[in-house]
């Protein structure tokens, strides 16, 4: 896995102040350049924390989740991390180590290191030398005869990447969560595409998605554009927003990519 985004700090004053960014209708996208120190935000309740906070609720933009790069610095974490007892998460670490304890159980993470964390449960993270973790979460939605979800932790190493059909390997999925589980109504998983894999068709479907880009580079079909997008990117598509992707090397491009599922679509607005 190549080195994980942000830096941090700020450009020089010599550079060029025009980039990558765009904030559509039907997509964003947030190059790793724009994750600079000057955009960091800070959360109540922790110590030695800042965060690139990626997507969040907002009229036209991300409706269904918020997804936050959280870094801490050597001690920092918190004891109380969440403050909405009716949101899920999922955490992902990307860089260093951290300890996480669920409902009373410890566990150590290191980069690659995956959690569910079911609405209410009590669990909190701290880090002795520093850490980097994607921390999405979505407010769990009940369904008639569905249990809650159980907590779980695990390894991405511990899970084989899927390939798709007819792609002869070159596009997989590794999977956290068995897809006909109703339980889950978000899905966070890991896309891998080697160097030639391609989505072949403009995808097109209820989904919203937030896409990190974990490793390489590819350029990527969103609505009526195609964008560049590398290591440490990030991409916000709306429901319905047209996507494709081809991953053209020389290496492999690998994305962290949340997706809500399972669910009927509210009527009358999100909020029913």
């Amino acid at each position: 896995m190549s080195p994980t985004p942000p830096p941090g700090g700020l450009p020089p004053q010599t550079a060029l102040m025009t980039g990558r960014a765009v904030f559509t209708e039907a997509y964003a996208v947030i190059p790793r350049g724009c994750q600079t120190d000057i955009v960091t935000s800070f959360l109540p309740g922790w110590r030695g924390m800042r965060m690139w906070m990626l997507a969040r609720p907002l009229s036209g933009f991300a409706e269904t989740f918020s997804h936050y790069l959280v870094e801490l610095e050597a001690g920092g974490g918190s004891d109380t991390p969440e403050v909405d007892d009716r949101a899920q998460a999922v955490l992902y670490v990307v860089e260093g180590q951290c300890e996480l304890a669920v409902d009373g159980t410890a566990h150590a993470l290191d980069a690659g290191g995956y959690a569910y964390l079911p609405a209410g449960c009590d669990w909190w993270v701290t880090s002795a030398g520093g850490a980097r973790f994607h921390w999405i979460r979505k407010r769990w939605q009940p369904a008639p005869d569905i249990a809650a979800p159980e907590a779980f932790v695990t390894r991405e190493a511990d899970h084989a990447p899927a390939p798709m059909p007819d792609t002869g390997g070159r596009w997989a999925t590794t999977r956290f969560v068995d897809p006909a589980d109703l339980r889950h109504d978000f899905h966070v998983n890991i896309v891998t595409f080697e160097p030639g894999g391609l989505i072949p068709f403009e995808e097109t479907h209820v989904m919203e998605h937030g896409l990190f880009v974990l490793e390489g580079k590819a350029v990527y079909r969103l609505n009526r554009d195609w964008v560049e997008v590398e290591a440490g990117d990030y991409m916000w598509l709306r429901a319905y927003c047209p996507q494709a992707c081809y991953a053209g090397g020389p290496g492999r491009f690998r994305y962290l990519l949340y997706k809500d599922v399972n669910r009927h679509a509210p009527l009358g607005g999100m909020l029913g």
